[in-house]
């Protein structure tokens, strides 16, 4: 069962950490393989919430989702948008800036160097805002309860996330236009590059949960419209059509689950950028990371079992967090890339392990009941 799941996604990471070894030795198949496990760790969620959905799709929508749905939403964002924010930045074209990347490793290079600034601002905001609404949210299941529970608290304040990510993008800009003026002015308009950069991630943050919370509304409407129809439909013994009706609402259905593909695959990118500037390394890691998205998806689908983990959750968030505030150090400072990438594992595996201990516990206290 694991294998026929799971057996794509192992050959993808057989070929991948291989061709990392080909094209950059043994330190470019230790970067892929961080990228590859922060990848697949971020991607639980979005298997989780794929699997949730996908649950009440008919086999038609549930293949073209797994097919066409995935290729769009997990391999077009991982693989062509990291390129997009590449040119966008350094100001050149997509196919310049991919054989750049290919024949002219030290101005590509350059390139991003000097871009980084804006992508560490655009993508540390972007990650710190899901950080922030998830850690401001109050849970059933807590992790870290004595950190969870008084943030929990505080987010019954409207539009908190915001206003403390604003706060760190100001002290973050401020700190670089003194800095600017230490080094005799050389880099004044790097504070305004941070400043606005770091807006744009908000916005899109903001843009991407709207166009989110829109869908699952639509979603909902189409649900409770057909569940009226039915009923409608028992009382009157007139037939109701359906076919459309349901194809209609799992239509949304695979609008809303495309939008919350393109976010949660949005992360995994901006977290790339914090582990490695190399455009060939990047694709390979998150091209793993994009199998094992639908991999778990299906699996979830048909056993549901991975539930049981209700840390991994909390984990995934906190690796972002940390990513995040990793992002905007790096503006300033630099940080070796394991480092970066070990913080995430590190993170994912403790919440990993406490879901083991919490399952275990639990057992314990409903044997002794029985008892």
């Amino acid at each position: 069962m694991v294998l026929k799941t799971f057996g794509w996604s192992f050959a993808v990471t057989a070929l991948g950490l291989v061709a990392a070894v080909f094209y950059g030795g043994w330190a470019a198949f230790g970067i892929v393989a961080i990228l590859s496990v922060l990848e697949i760790s971020l991607s639980f969620d979005n298997a989780v919430v794929n699997a949730g959905i996908l649950k009440k799709m008919n086999a038609f929508w549930q293949k073209i989702f797994l097919t066409i749905g995935i290729l769009v939403a997990v391999f077009g964002m991982r693989l062509v948008f990291p390129v997009v924010i590449v040119a966008i930045s350094a100001k050149i074209g997509p196919i310049e800036a991919v054989d750049l990347a290919l024949s002219d490793k030290d101005m590509y290079q350059q390139l991003v160097t000097d871009a980084h600034p804006s992508i560490a601002a655009f993508g540390g905001m972007f990650l710190l805002m899901i950080f922030l609404d998830f850690i401001f949210e109050d849970r059933d299941i807590k992790w870290l309860a004595w950190l969870e529970r008084p943030l929990a608290k505080l987010g019954k304040i409207d539009m908190l996330s915001a206003c403390v990510a604003l706060i760190i993008l100001a002290v973050t800009s401020m700190t670089f236009a003194a800095n600017a003026h230490q080094h005799g002015g050389m880099h004044v308009d790097k504070a305004q590059t941070v400043l606005i950069s770091g807006v744009l991630g908000l916005i899109t943050y903001m843009v991407v949960g709207g166009l989110s919370g829109y869908f699952e509304n639509k979603l909902e409407e189409e649900e409770e419209a057909e569940h009226e129809a039915e009923e409608e439909s028992k009382r009157t013994g007139k037939p109701v059509s359906a076919v459309a009706m349901a194809g209609k609402a799992a239509f949304f259905m695979f609008l809303y689950l495309e939008v919350l593909d393109a976010s949660f695959s949005f992360d995994g990118v901006i977290g790339a950028f914090a582990i490695t500037n190399d455009i060939v390394l990047m694709a390979l890691g998150l091209g793993i990371g994009a199998m094992y998205v639908r991999s778990l998806t299906v699996y979830l689908v048909r056993q549901g079992t991975l539930d049981d983990y209700v840390y991994l959750e909390h984990g995934a968030h906190y690796a972002i967090g940390a990513l995040a505030v990793i992002l905007l150090v790096t503006i300033q400072y630099e940080i070796n890339e394991f480092i970066t990438g070990l913080v995430g594992v590190v993170l994912i595996g403790w919440s990993f392990w406490s879901s083991v201990r919490r399952n275990k516990r639990l057992e314990a206290e409903g044997a002794a009941a029985e008892a």
